[in-house]
């Protein structure tokens, strides 16, 4: 009922309208037929004149916003008569013959010797959409239709859409990326590095789904950029990269806390660290001293991968009988404190303690008897260095050697 009374609306407007401004062109040419009658009359013979008509239908078009596009109305036997493009839903006159009568610059005509008329819109945008309809001023309007469609490519709505974010490790966090565009786009999430997304303990993914993404008592491991991408068949597809970081206290893994070397020879003692922010990691005696770089003492501190991982090393030249006792690695950050010591010995041969077999190295989350985890927690607090019964055996046996070259 309402496409009805919309249609003969416009047709009416188009009626009075095409007669408002054709009137002369219509008495011309009624004028001109009464001359023929009256000239056939006197011969004896009646002029009939065809009226206009449609020769081909206008074809419906999809097209991308920004893009160009053209309708084509194709009709015989004009004459007299004048053609015009209205849009239907607008409720609007485009055009009528050669005049564009819309204040729109995007919109243009052009006709073919006045077989085939031509709307023109350029730059479309998306409310462009609708039918578009062809009219021909006859004493019932004569009309067909056409219908434009306008898909618009994807775009992430940055006002709208998650952030880097910063999150304590076992927290919640929900990134969220608002897409538009038409058809409605779809939205998937993806880890830049192609590692699987955890969305609890039980579900892994290499790809999800969905506007939203919940990370539900986050990780380390979670840590990383993470990529929200949004495609709905038209190019091109977009996306926005989130980084997301996790904040958690410094861990500690010794893999070795007791080293046995002989005087006048060098040593290198070993630290693992965790942490996120960056920790600050130095080195220091048992009495708290710092130890600095010198002849004596090189530090050394390595990223590792994940960058949140970092070897630390610290090589004793030249060993004399002073430097024999305790030592302590120290990892500080924003989140808290942790150390860790390790015990220097003498003993007649160098210790193959401190050449670590990488095969052993593991992640601060594993469990491991052949070192020691330090962590800031309440019960690792103050807590005496505790040592695994391999390191234990190998400090009885070198007791027992030094007690008997004594």
């Amino acid at each position: 009922m309402i496409v009805m009374t919309r249609l003969v609306v416009i047709v009416l407007f188009g009626i009075c309208f095409f007669d408002e401004v054709f009137t002369p062109a219509r008495a011309s040419s009624n004028a001109n037929n009464g001359d023929r009658n009256e000239r056939g009359d006197t011969a004896g013979k009646t002029v009939i004149t065809e009226e206009p008509e449609f020769t081909d239908v206008i074809e419906n078009i999809t097209v991308a916003a920004g893009r160009n596009v053209r309708f084509a109305c194709s009709v015989k036997n004009l004459g007299t008569y004048k053609v015009a493009w209205m849009h239907f839903e607008q409720s609007a006159i485009l055009t009528v013959h050669n005049h564009v009568i819309t204040r729109n610059p995007r919109i243009s005509v052009t006709h073919d010797k006045h077989r085939t008329w031509f709307l023109h819109i350029n730059n479309v945008q998306e409310e462009d959409k609708g039918r578009y309809m062809c009219q021909i001023n006859t004493v019932t309007a004569k009309t067909q239709f056409g219908f434009l469609h306008v898909v618009v490519p994807p775009n992430i709505d940055d006002s709208l859409s998650s952030g880097d974010a910063i999150v304590r490790e076992g927290a919640n966090e929900t990134l969220t990326c608002k897409a538009t565009g038409f058809p409605t786009p779809s939205v998937k999430w993806k880890r830049d590095d192609n590692s699987k997304i955890t969305i609890n303990k039980t579900l892994q993914v290499n790809e999800w789904e969905s506007e939203k993404l919940e990370l539900t008592k986050i990780s380390r491991l979670d840590m990383g950029a993470y990529l929200c991408i949004a495609s709905n068949g038209v190019p091109p597809t977009v996306s926005k990269r989130i980084k997301v970081s996790v904040d958690f206290p410094p861990m500690l893994w010794i893999p070795h806390q007791l080293v046995g070397a002989p005087l006048n020879y060098a040593v290198t003692l070993e630290c693992f660290t965790e942490a996120n922010p960056t920790s600050l990691n130095y080195w220091t005696r048992e009495d708290g001293e710092m130890i600095h770089d010198s002849r004596k003492y090189r530090t050394e501190n390595t990223v590792g991968n994940p960058s949140y991982k970092t070897h630390m090393k610290l090589t004793i030249n030249a060993i004399q009988q002073s430097d024999y006792g305790t030592y302590k690695c120290v990892a500080r950050n924003p989140r808290g404190e942790t150390e860790g010591a390790i015990r220097l010995y003498s003993s007649k041969y160098q210790s193959n303690l401190n050449e670590i077999d990488k095969s052993e190295q593991k992640s601060s989350g594993d469990s491991d008897t052949k070192g020691h985890m330090y962590e800031n927690s309440p019960e690792n607090i103050g807590e005496s260095v505790k040592c695994s019964l391999p390191v234990l055996l190998s400090f009885i046996l070198s007791v027992l050697m030094l007690m008997a070259t004594r």
